[in-house]
């Protein structure tokens, strides 16, 4: 797992349930849910990747401790 899942992980752990189903990003005209990247995420799309470089971007990610 890479730096970027990591953080992911822990920023979606903390997160509470209603708001993983909030839209967080759109990509490519299509918004996208905490939840969403989740399964991205697990699968290791292209899409995630993309994804976790614009949240991290963003700041949307904590910072490793």
């Amino acid at each position: 797992m890479d730096e970027l899942e990591s953080r992911f992980y822990k920023t979606f752990a903390n997160l509470p349930l209603g708001v993983r189903d909030e839209i967080v990003l759109v990509m490519n005209n299509q918004p996208m849910t905490w939840n969403v990247i989740k399964l991205e995420v697990e699968i290791k799309s292209k899409l995630s990747k993309e994804a976790l470089k614009l949240m991290d971007e963003l700041k949307l990610l904590r910072e490793q401790r």
